[in-house]
């Protein structure tokens, strides 16, 4: 396999590990403070990522090169996180993964304004369809509810947490130096937990981890090493080989993924009205990994 293709399907097995999270976070978070899960989160992936970089390519002195790199980054996914927990305590896991899906759109403006790439034309009309799509699983079909805005606060923060979640891909290509994979990795988890440990440590004292449900440490033990650990390890993979738009594109499988999640769980299935967004947003990503033309 080419370089460009180990990256494809890095993203592929992303995008089916994150819709995971939408699911079981949604059925976790309403009994556990957002800041409180991402700090044992970050804890959990970080420890496991350490041990593998450990194993592998080892943590050379000069992976530590300006730190402050790793802070840039932590910062961007610790928001992201904690975000999405937000918007999950009062939002639905299929609209809350359509949001996620705005994300290639705002990657693909970063990645010209950070590194320079130019979006083609196929890009932008594939764009264009994919945030079609979204809004329509956002707004269940319904225009009435689009023409007046009317987008729950669960979707809207949310939507806040996927911009730094789009800043992320281009900045992983513009501040590596030359590490591995896994030890980047690892730099931005010890940066996102030190963050996190700076601002909810209130929230993580408070939180009576004793009582909580069984829900909560299986989702725990589902974002921390499928949906972190590797999904880290698999974005910053991909970032390195893929323009940002086309590393963002694989987002587009995600609401497939939730709703494939939500039936395996016994979960109700969404609204049919949200199936033609589902199919929007399929037809993105053909576009958007098709081959551009000579």
């Amino acid at each position: 396999m080419t370089p460009a293709q180990r990256g494809h399907l890095a993203m592929l097995v992303f995008s089916a590990l994150v819709a995971g999270s939408f699911s079981l976070g949604a059925m976790a978070s309403k009994f556990i403070a957002p800041a409180a899960i991402t700090v044992l989160r970050f804890a959990l992936a970080g420890a496991l990522v350490g041990a593998v970089a450990a194993m592998t390519t080892g943590v050379p002195r000069s992976a530590w090169r300006a730190p402050w790199r790793y802070l840039v980054l932590g910062a961007l996914l610790a928001a992201y996180f904690v975000l999405m927990f937000m918007g999950l305590q009062t939002a639905a896991a299929v609209p809350t993964s359509a949001v996620f899906t705005l994300t290639p759109v705002m990657a693909a403006g970063f990645g010209w304004l950070l590194l320079g790439q130019i979006t083609t034309p196929r890009m932008a009309l594939a764009l264009s369809i994919g945030a079609l799509g979204a809004l329509w699983v956002i707004f269940r079909g319904d225009l009435g509810a689009l023409m007046r805005m009317e987008i729950g606060r669960g979707e809207m923060i949310y939507f806040i947490g996927c911009i730094a979640h789009a800043i992320y891909a281009p900045m992983v290509r513009k501040l590596n130096r030359g590490e591995p994979a896994v030890v980047y990795t690892f730099g931005v988890m010890m940066a996102g937990l030190l963050l996190l440990c700076l601002w909810g440590w209130r929230d993580t004292l408070d939180t009576d981890w004793a009582a909580l449900p069984a829900i909560v440490w299986i989702c725990l033990i589902y974002v921390s090493v499928a949906a972190s650990a590797m999904t880290f390890v698999l974005l910053q993979y991909a970032a390195l080989r893929l323009p940002s738009a086309k590393v963002m594109a694989y987002t587009y499988l995600v609401p497939t993924w939730v709703i494939c999640w939500e039936l395996a769980l016994g979960r109700p299935a969404p609204p049919i009205n949200v199936l033609g967004g589902i199919i929007l947003t399929a037809l993105a990503l053909f576009l958007l990994l098709k081959e551009e033309a000579r």
